[in-house]
């Protein structure tokens, strides 16, 4: 096993009231910072810190994932700790490499559960090691707080021990995308995504979306998340495509933009990707030329933009990341930077379930998840930079902005912002009339 430990200052709030800790978390986070050593452990019930278990894409398909979601984590808790801990506790990381695989997430949680002694499970992305995984969270009763995405959760097809309060799902992205698209690149469009859960949500949302924007999908095309090579597929694209809608994830992602270039050449039709095909890539590697006036969907802006506020530039320089999104010690390193803020947000919002619910040990783990159903708006800010949003306790989803950015010059421009009450959509599932 791999762990990664952090620990520092812990506060002097104690078993705050729900509403209370979610108001007074700022202004606690300032106090705990000026107490001398002693003082930092004496309110706190209990010295033993929280443990956060985190399931990490070391390995398999979603490395390039976990590397920048670990790094993220870390300086996370990095800041959680420097400003107090949770409630008057530190908190440590522990760390497991789930290998991109559902049938081993599974094992990871209940090692957490069973093994290291955590208090919540946290941070897999990957929608089909989430939907494999999530069951045996239900079953060991253990909080399991996703950075994934996926439809999965607000669908309802999970539990109500699983919640994905720091990302939004790609139901409402695409909502936001769509009359984008269709206003701007064009009404007909071809689709091309990976061949499992998460390119089925697309698919399954895609359709519905550009109709109602005024435009169709004429073609559709899905491909094994392990090929290698893409040229093949191409020759499917129907003639009559305006817009090439895609999203792909993997080690071969580079390879299939590089392929898309070469076989379209000049005459290519326009393109809308979500960034997912090129995160941890970098865009002025050879062969993305083609890509410059393309557009692709963000989480969060890759590139530090003119306009961004202090908490995002705090944001960025804990987690390590220059001004193009790569890491400061190596610019070859390109971030996830669309995805990786949810561990950041997420690992905040435990936090507020925590103090809010005056959680001290597994026993609190329903009153965790029932303090964080009750969470609404999340302001803008150092302890969410991807923007505001809102939580809907219901289906265990966050909703929160969008962002449309542009290839200008090897570099994103975010060219507008979709505010998230213009990602909502009706709730499929109420979690909290379910029992635990």
């Amino acid at each position: 096993m791999t762990e990664t430990t952090s620990k520092t200052k812990t506060s002097g709030l104690i078993q705050p009231t729900r509403r209370g800790a979610l108001k007074t978390l700022a202004m606690g986070a300032g106090a705990a910072a000026t107490m001398p050593l002693w003082a930092r452990y004496t309110s706190a019930q209990s010295a033993e810190p929280i443990r956060i278990g985190f399931g990490k894409h070391a390995t398999g398909i979603g490395a390039a994932y976990g590397r920048w979601y670990e790094r993220t984590s870390v300086a996370a808790i990095e800041k959680i700790n420097g400003e107090g801990g949770i409630n008057g506790r530190p908190v440590e990381l522990v760390t497991e490499d789930d290998g991109t695989d559902p049938r081993r997430a599974a094992e990871v949680l209940e090692k957490f559960a069973n093994q290291s002694n955590c208090d919540v499970a946290f941070g897999t992305l990957f929608s089909h090691v989430v939907v494999g995984a999530a069951p045996r969270a239900g079953e060991l009763k253990l909080p399991y707080f996703v950075c994934s995405e996926g439809h999965h959760v607000a669908s309802g097809m999970l539990n109500r021990w699983t919640m994905q309060p720091g990302i939004t799902d790609v139901k409402s992205q695409i909502s936001a995308m769509a009359p984008f698209i269709t206003d701007v690149l064009g009404k007909k469009v071809t689709m091309i995504y990976p061949d499992y859960a998460f390119g089925y949500d697309h698919r399954d949302n895609l359709a519905p979306a550009i109709e109602a924007a005024g435009g169709e999908i004429v073609g559709s095309i899905a491909i094994p998340p392990t090929e290698t090579s893409f040229t093949k597929y191409f020759p499917q694209i129907p003639r009559d495509t305006e817009v090439i809608y895609h999203v792909m994830i993997g080690p071969a992602v580079l390879t299939f933009v590089k392929e898309m270039g070469e076989f379209f050449g000049p005459s290519r039709p326009e393109i809308f990707g979500f960034i997912d095909s090129l995160e941890a890539t970098d865009l002025t590697s050879p062969g993305l030329e083609f890509l410059d006036g393309t557009y692709f969907w963000e989480g969060m802006p890759r590139y530090l933009q003119d306009d961004a506020p202090d908490y995002v530039t705090a944001y960025r320089d804990a987690v390590g990341l220059d001004a193009n999104g790569a890491s400061v010690s190596d610019p070859s390193d390109v971030s996830t930077s669309a995805h990786m803020f949810s561990c950041w947000e997420t690992l905040h919002v435990i936090k507020a379930g925590m103090e809010a619910a005056g959680y001290q040990s597994t026993e609190d783990r329903q009153a965790l998840i029932e303090a964080v159903e009750a969470m609404t708006l999340m302001e803008a800010g150092p302890a969410h930079p991807g923007g505001t949003k809102m939580f809907n306790g219901k289906t265990h989803q966050v909703f929160g902005p969008q962002y449309i950015s542009k290839v200008e010059g090897g570099k994103l421009v975010v060219q507008k912002t979709v505010d998230y009450e213009e990602t909502m959509y009706p709730d499929e599932v109420d979690y909290t009339s379910m029992s635990f």
